[in-house]
């Protein structure tokens, strides 16, 4: 009966001891678990990205925003493509934290607001694919901005008279058009505005006569519709844009003031600028800087 009594003994405080061990490992276990995910939580990026501006910029900076939210599950983000000029100025008002533009900025744009140049990109000058005209001088596009060249003949074309495209007021791609080929206020009362890239493509594709300009991103994704012609001899392409030999082109530029967006916005500005958000906006379209 001792011997029994013993066995019994022993028996209950092994199980006791086992599950004073067990329990001390899922404590332990809970424990490592907890810090665990605090240490997640404490690297999660969280909050509402609040951006705008240039219709150029859109599609690489969308691309970027998408990817950056992948990253970080509890951020969100929306664009509203409103033009570059407003851009800047709602970065300015507060209505935008992130603003986009796809021109320099004027010198009284930039007071009170920092900026970063976040890719480049050409300007193509794009005509219908029956056009046999194939190259074009900056002083000939000012001539055809101004009104001074009216007909493709005196460009080689055919006998027909030129149908002029530009964009409206407030387009970036408008603003740096006009400032490189130093058309300044003097775009002809005959030229036909279209807002956004995509409406002067369809317009170009489907006019023989017409001459427009868009981004390259427009051109690339409308390559069976339009052509874009060489400039001083220059193809548009993104190696001459890198090496500035390509005269139409510009930079895409974010525009905010540091001391007003959140953390999220933050992040998001650093990773714009890092190998992964490059690689982004060269697959949406934009030119990498180098």
């Amino acid at each position: 009966m001792k011997i029994k009594k013993i066995l019994s003994r022993t028996i209950a405080l092994g199980l006791s001891l086992t599950m004073v061990i067990a329990m001390a490992a899922c404590s332990n276990g809970d424990e490592n678990n907890k810090n665990d995910n605090d240490n997640k939580n404490d690297n999660t990026i969280s909050g509402s990205i609040n951006a705008g501006g240039s219709t150029s910029v859109e599609k690489a900076a969308k691309s970027a925003l998408e990817e950056f939210v992948a990253l970080n599950p509890n951020v969100t983000f929306e664009y509203d493509a409103t033009g570059s000029s407003t851009g800047i100025k709602n970065v300015k008002d507060g209505t935008y934290k992130l603003g986009f533009s796809s021109r320099e900025l004027k010198e009284e744009e930039k007071q009170g607001i920092e900026h970063k140049i976040i890719a480049l990109d050409g300007i193509a000058l794009v005509v219908n694919p029956n056009n046999k005209v194939e190259n074009i001088t900056l002083e000939q596009i000012k001539g055809i901005y101004t009104g001074e060249i009216k007909n493709w003949s005196e460009l080689g074309g055919v006998n027909a008279d030129i149908v002029v495209v530009s964009r409206e007021n407030g387009s970036g791609t408008r603003s740096a058009f006009e400032e490189i080929a130093e058309i300044g206020d003097l775009l002809t009362e005959k030229a036909i505005i279209k807002s956004g890239n995509g409406e002067v493509a369809s317009y170009v594709a489907g006019e023989p006569n017409a001459v427009g300009y868009t981004s390259f991103v427009t051109l690339e994704s409308n390559s069976d519709k339009i052509k874009g012609l060489e400039v001083e001899s220059v193809k548009p392409e993104v190696a001459n844009v890198q090496d500035q030999s390509y005269k139409l082109s510009r930079p895409f530029i974010m525009v905010y003031d540091g001391a007003k967006i959140n953390d999220a916005e933050k992040a998001f500005v650093d990773f714009l600028l890092t190998e992964e958000g490059q690689d982004i906006m060269e697959e949406a379209g934009a030119i990498r800087v180098k």
